[in-house]
């Protein structure tokens, strides 16, 4: 047994220590409990269910067996709902030795993601019916070699795909992002991005799910215009808006979808980013904590899980510059006088909240008072100061009920979200006002 970039590599028939071949009698084919055929009880008894395959070939005319298992990360795997581990030349149970148990609850991936191995040993034939080549050089703004070995050559060079003798081995990175069928590649299909669209306010009616089914850059602009086509309509909704438009900004939602993407936790398996749309609102979760505060998405240093893939899709304008991200979103949900978006940490998710257009009258307290910290952090990021002023604007309060905006500034100050830039001055009508970490 030996491992290769997360990957567990067991073998039947060659010795360990010489690693001369021997051959195996243990056949692929035999039974399991119950008459059952073997890879499927085998499968059916393993929590969480972990990727494996096996290969059976001859070498040098001897029988070898090869099981390609994915290495665990932050929980052990049990089988029939105990979990083993080989401690010398004896096999034990986890539970008897609490010690182990706890390194590997806090194992994290050894590797980068982006850089594991999707599919290996596949032929160069395959390898162009498997990822959409011509995507890659459409986004990337250049033209499409003329002869196969010049396509080859730059995807090397760009680790889509690593040379393994005669073949390639598709990297996590190629698949993920120029996949055909994301389904053709068993340890990535689970992270296609699921779009679900609820009639009402609530999950009790879904009309329609979608799962996308190209990888994430080849299939970006069909998946964000499928994304826009679901989104409700209003004739009318605030000043600043003309007739017959979308109830959220299209280029907050892409944004949004983008950032899902980028800073999922892929360690997190069976699940990917997914985007849930209702009548008031649009809901872009994706798997892991934020590795920062949300209170902090709008000013802090930029930091992501997946930096390869971010910096690819930097480069394909798939996503804006780091760092402007949340700031565009912030920015446009204010200019359309839309609520403020909403960041929420679960457990091991990340979720954006996008609402649709509301009076002031129909906002909750807490509406209010992040709208006005967003505000006051989209301000000092930009260089300026919120005002009584500014937050008129932003809410679309006539001046003469100033007094408004003033009982929501009291209220997020009230709440440590904002503070005044000078407490030492005395007047209010001038006053500026920062967020509570500037």
């Amino acid at each position: 047994m030996y491992s290769r970039q997360g990957v567990r590599l067991y073998h039947f028939g060659i010795q360990d220590e010489t690693h001369r071949i021997t051959g195996t009698k243990f056949d692929l084919n035999q039974k399991g409990k119950g008459n059952e055929d073997l890879i499927p009880w085998i499968t059916r008894n393993l929590v969480p269910k972990i990727h494996f395959e096996c290969h059976e070939f001859l070498a040098e005319d001897k029988k070898v067996i090869l099981i390609r298992i994915q290495s665990t990360i932050n929980t052990p795997v049990k089988f029939d709902g105990i979990a083993y581990i080989r401690i010398g030349s004896y096999k034990t149970k986890l539970d008897e030795h609490p010690e182990k148990q706890r390194l590997i609850w806090n194992k994290k991936p050894g590797s980068v993601f982006e850089k594991g191995i999707s599919m290996y040993g596949v032929d160069a034939n395959k390898v162009l019916t498997l990822l959409d080549y011509p995507s890659y050089f459409e986004l990337m703004k250049i033209p499409l070699p003329e002869n196969r070995d010049a396509i080859f050559e730059k995807f090397v060079q760009e680790k889509i795909i690593v040379k393994n003798g005669i073949k390639y081995d598709i990297t996590n990175l190629g698949g993920l992002l120029f996949a055909k069928q994301l389904d053709s590649f068993e340890t990535l299909e689970r992270k296609a991005v699921r779009v679900i669209i609820y009639q009402g306010k609530n999950k009790l009616n879904t009309k329609k799910e979608q799962i996308g089914k190209k990888g994430y850059a080849s299939g970006f602009k069909g998946m964000i215009n499928y994304i826009n086509d679901q989104l409700p309509v209003n004739e009318e909704i605030g000043k600043a808006f003309r007739k017959e438009v979308k109830m959220f900004p299209e280029l907050a939602v892409r944004e949004l979808v983008a950032n899902a993407i980028i800073h999922q936790d892929f360690s997190i398996t069976g699940t990917g980013p997914m985007v849930e749309i209702f009548d008031d609102r649009i809901e872009i979760s994706n798997p892991g904590k934020p590795i920062i505060s949300t209170m902090r998405f709008i000013d802090h240093n930029p930091q992501s899980r997946n930096e390869k893939l971010a910096s690819f899709m930097r480069r394909m304008s798939i996503c804006e510059e780091r760092g402007s991200g949340i700031d565009k979103v912030i920015f446009q949900c204010e200019f359309y006088q839309l609520p403020a978006p909403k960041f929420i940490e679960g457990q091991n998710f990340t979720r954006v909240i996008l609402y649709a257009y509301k009076s002031l009258r129909q906002m909750t307290k807490e509406d209010k008072t992040r709208a006005c910290y967003l505000h006051a952090s989209l301000k000092y990021v930009s260089g300026e100061s919120m005002t009584n002023q500014t937050l008129r604007v932003r809410f679309g309060i006539e001046e003469k009920n100033y007094s408004m905006a003033s009982r929501i500034i009291a209220l997020a100050i009230d709440e440590n979200l904002i503070k005044d830039s000078d407490p030492e001055s005395n007047s209010k009508k001038h006053a500026k006002y920062i967020p509570f970490w500037a």
